[in-house]
């Protein structure tokens, strides 16, 4: 029997964020959910070098094992994986331990919030990809806006259990400004891609991502292995994004200075 959470891909989707089910995700979970207070926003604290999407959806879909002070603790660990990408994994439709001793404006525990692991190491040179910032934003606005509660619903963990954890490192007054944007349909202006610059003497390109149309369009996609026909479309960004990984890049799917450095 399918737990309660089963309407968040369509939530996800229809706000026109990317959405991968993990196998059997509608019948996963510690038991089901209780009525929903509220998103509790992680980041999963792994390091990850090479920039793969979603290392971690392997442990947050199991469990993590014991080790040396650390008690082991069963999967589910989050209803959703936010990868780098702006993917959201959705792993669970029931409860999931990801939340802990602490509380939320009285409310406490895992039956009554809905947890997000984005991936991200939580170290100061781990900057967030922009594309993955703004999905995490649009994804907890159109998750709060189903449930017919405000960007005052979305909280830190480190805001839950102050003290006991410090994820996610993000401003969190400011990630609800910009969640209560999109609610409020006045989102803020895109991030733009944050790549460093060329290197002196390397010709600037424009930055190019779906779904511009130019000719520079033809050289990406000849270059990743796409019909050439000057449009950026998701089967172009697909093919950025593998490439990008390939070459240790972040995998935003955005072509800029670093990843025409590559090209």
């Amino acid at each position: 029997m399918a737990f309660s959470l089963t309407w968040l891909p369509d939530v996800l989707k229809n706000a026109g964020l990317k959405v991968s089910l993990v196998p059997g995700w509608e019948n996963r979970g510690l038991g089901d959910v209780g009525s929903i207070f509220g998103v509790i926003c992680h980041h999963t604290g792994v390091k990850n070098p090479t920039k793969q999407n979603m290392p971690t959806l392997n442990s947050l879909k199991n469990g993590r094992k014991a080790e040396p002070g650390l008690a082991a603790l069963p999967g589910p660990l989050a209803q959703l994986g936010l990868g780098l990408d702006g993917t959201y994994f959705v792993i669970a439709a029931g409860r999931a331990a990801h939340a802990g001793k602490g509380s939320f404006q009285g409310v406490t525990g895992n039956l009554r919030f809905i947890g997000i692991e984005a991936e991200n190491s939580g170290t100061p040179s781990d900057t967030w990809p922009p594309v993955q910032l703004e999905a995490y934003q649009r994804g907890v606005a159109a998750i709060l806006k189903h449930l017919g509660k405000d960007a005052s619903f979305c909280v830190g963990h480190k805001e839950y259990a102050p003290g006991r954890k410090d994820d996610p490192s993000l401003n969190m007054k400011s990630f609800r400004e910009a969640v209560a944007g999109f609610m409020n349909g006045t989102p803020a202006p895109p991030i733009p891609a944050v790549e460093p610059a060329p290197p002196a003497g390397t010709a600037a390109r424009p930055t190019l991502r779906r779904p511009m149309k130019d000719e520079l369009v033809k050289v990406i996609q000849a270059k990743v292995g796409v019909a050439a026909d000057g449009t950026f479309g998701p089967n172009t960004e697909a093919a950025v994004r593998a490439f990008q990984r390939k070459k240790g890049l972040t995998p935003d799917g955005i072509v800029g200075p670093k990843t025409w450095l590559a090209i």
